[in-house]
């Protein structure tokens, strides 16, 4: 059973690692307003959405599942203050850093509708901060941090997000998107 335990942890973090990646993407794709595989912006949007919100799950039963492994030894104080844990304090603690950030992020996301979208935005901007800590927690504190597979989907996810940010702060991207507020503002 805590083998079990242990791979159920290990598998829902690099899956929510995977999952993030591709909600991160998909919510700087979303902002060009231009359609992506096929789907309109809602459609994107939608995608984007759900990916975070699976991502959410995987991370809850990540560290669910470490809580009850007795190898990981976590605690209730090492999920929501970074720096203390026993293990890999560091590493462990760029992991729990990450959790504090998805929570506001999600609460806020939630509440979207009651916080106003200036509170929102401001908020949603954190996830460019969560993402390569949540990578740095990966490979600092996975056990299979430096195998060959992890150092791909390390490289992968690295390689999508650095691609979408990249393009995301292009001159043209702004002029794509004062151009769309320019042709809605004239109708």
């Amino acid at each position: 059973m805590n083998e079990a335990l242990w791979a159920l942890g290990r598998g829902t973090g690099v899956v929510a690692l995977v999952v993030f990646t591709l909600s991160i993407v998909l919510g700087i794709l979303s902002r060009s307003g231009r359609p992506v595989a096929g789907l309109g912006r809602f459609g994107l949007n939608e995608v984007h959405r759900t990916a975070a919100l699976t991502g959410v799950g995987l991370i809850a039963v990540h560290v669910g599942s470490l809580f009850l492994d007795p190898y990981a030894q976590l605690h209730l104080v090492d999920a929501v203050v970074p720096f203390l844990g026993s293990f890999r304090p560091l590493w462990q603690g760029l992991g729990t850093l990450a959790v504090d950030l998805l929570a506001v992020v999600t609460v806020v996301s939630l509440l979207r509708r009651w916080v106003g979208p200036r509170i929102f935005r401001a908020v949603h901007w954190l996830t460019y901060a969560l993402w390569p800590v949540a990578m740095l927690h990966a490979l600092g504190n996975g056990t299979d941090a430096w195998s060959l597979w992890m150092d791909t989907v390390a490289v992968l996810c690295t390689g999508a997000v650095a691609a979408a940010v990249t393009w995301r702060l292009l001159p043209s991207y702004a002029e794509r998107g004062r151009s769309r507020i320019a042709r809605v503002v004239t109708r």
